[in-house]
């Protein structure tokens, strides 16, 4: 009974912690990576250092990205945000 009362508030903290900060982080990570992957040609797109740009042809890694007139390449993980055209 001493050892439940003594452990139990730290059983709950974890949950709770659990509950409002590791499990939303797992479900927006999962749909980020949902998201690259699913990336294909015409795509809109924006880069985590917020360069807006049109996918122009994509790699398993790597994707380039056109903005303008020139042509970009960028690591796959670095796109932030997706719409199709």
């Amino acid at each position: 009974m001493d050892i439940l009362s003594s452990v139990g508030p730290l059983i709950l903290m974890f949950a709770i912690f659990y509950f409002l900060l590791i499990r939303p982080q797992q479900k927006r990570q999962k749909s980020v990576q949902k998201m690259q992957s699913e990336l294909k040609k015409g795509d809109k797109v924006v880069t985590i250092g917020g360069m807006h740009g049109i996918v122009d042809a994509i790699d398993e890694n790597t994707i380039i990205i056109k903005s303008g007139e020139s042509r970009l390449t960028f690591d796959r993980a670095a796109i932030r945000e997706a719409s199709a055209n």
